[in-house]
């Protein structure tokens, strides 16, 4: 087998790296049957059209994104070699680039506290028409030896450091910012965009005929990496609302969850979803038995129905 002599900074072509230690010869990641080594390849030009945002942030680690281009991704194949990656006697080793001549960061290892976290980036594909889904982001630290944690801080400098505290801030109601839900990936989430967001855009001039400015929240909870995005906030009466492009069980299941995920953020306000029909009659008593209101679209107009307020218990004498 071929001793490793590469240093950090060293460039070598990713053919000859494979024929001398093995390893896929395409993908981000690329575990080695021929040697002890998971070699892992950050491109920033197609971290982008995969949705990944590799780099080093402010507590000295490496953040890399896990592998599988569509759907949540799975702990298992790549990912799992980097996760076992010290039980099975391999090194990490990063480079720069992912085809042709790549450069090597360096030996790393898996942080012992916090592996790794859970966050959200879009699949691959059009910017404009992609959904989101659930990806592991590993932290890597330097082996002593390859590169000084001094420097991996230095190199942080001007990154994005995961917030101590919840930040959330009024934003004006975009559609392309709408957090997107995928009940099914493979069968029809790009029709559901497309009707929520043409939903929330009517229902945005519905409110102003009435008098009521929308915005929404950017939400960035405490030591995540993404923000979430509410569909729409009517400041003027409290309301936070959630909007599906489908009366699917799934779907209002999915809205029940995010209003319950967001309020934690919204204190005070009270909550609706907004449907383009009338679900049937099980999907309107389990919202409105949740405490949650209903919008939904007619002929002409949108139907409002609120959810009956629980009746004030009454003590009996002894």
């Amino acid at each position: 087998m071929t001793t490793w002599t590469l240093k950090p900074g060293q460039p070598i072509e990713r053919k000859k790296l494979h024929n001398d230690f093995g390893g896929r010869q395409q993908g981000g990641i690329g575990p080695s049957k021929g040697s002890p080594n998971v070699f892992l390849f950050a491109d920033a030009a197609s971290a982008v059209k995969h949705g990944y945002t590799d780099g080093w942030q402010g507590d000295g680690c490496y953040h890399y994104t896990g592998e599988g281009q569509y759907g949540d991704q799975q702990m298992k194949s790549g990912n799992a070699s980097i996760l076992n990656h010290k039980k099975e006697g391999r090194a990490l080793r990063l480079f720069s680039g992912a085809r042709g001549t790549v450069t090597y960061e360096g030996e790393f290892e898996i942080d012992p506290d916090m592996p790794f976290y859970v966050t959200d980036a879009p699949e691959s594909g059009e910017v404009d028409t992609r959904p989101v889904r659930s990806v592991f982001v590993f932290r890597l630290r330097p082996v002593d030896g390859s590169i000084s944690v001094d420097g991996a801080i230095k190199a942080a400098s001007g990154s994005l450091i995961l917030p101590s505290t919840d930040q959330v801030d009024e934003v004006p109601v975009e559609p392309n910012l709408t957090e997107r839900s995928v009940v099914e990936p493979n069968r029809e989430p790009y029709e559901a965009e497309r009707r929520e967001a043409k939903l929330v855009v009517e229902f945005q001039q519905y409110l102003r005929g009435l008098g009521h400015v929308a915005v929404r929240h950017r939400i960035l909870p405490a030591g995540e990496a993404k923000p979430l995005y509410t569909d729409l906030y009517v400041p003027s009466q409290g309301l936070l609302i959630e909007a599906k492009g489908t009366v699917e069980r799934g779907a209002i299941r999915m809205a029940l969850g995010q209003l319950l995920d967001y309020g934690r953020f919204v204190p005070g306000s009270h909550r609706a979803i907004l449907l383009p029909s009338r679900p049937r009659e099980d999907l309107r008593q389990l919202v409105l038995g949740a405490g949650v209101d209903l919008y939904w679209k007619g002929d002409a107009t949108f139907h409002y129905e609120r959810h009956q307020e629980e009746p004030p218990k009454t003590s009996q004498a002894a």
